[in-house]
């Protein structure tokens, strides 16, 4: 790296940063919390397959 980099830019870059990954945690819980309501699928009950080795 040739020279520094200001501090101006630096605490600019940082509040970006902070920005950035408080917006992308709170869009993945809003994901979380809608995909669990769309699921209303029933899970695979295993003793009542019949595996055909």
């Amino acid at each position: 790296m040739p020279q520094m980099m200001p501090t101006q830019w630096m605490i600019l870059y940082m509040l970006f940063m902070v920005t950035y990954l408080l917006f992308n945690i709170m869009v993945y819980y809003m994901h979380t919390a809608t995909s669990k309501k769309l699921i209303t699928k029933n899970y695979i009950n295993i003793g009542t397959l019949n595996w055909k080795w």
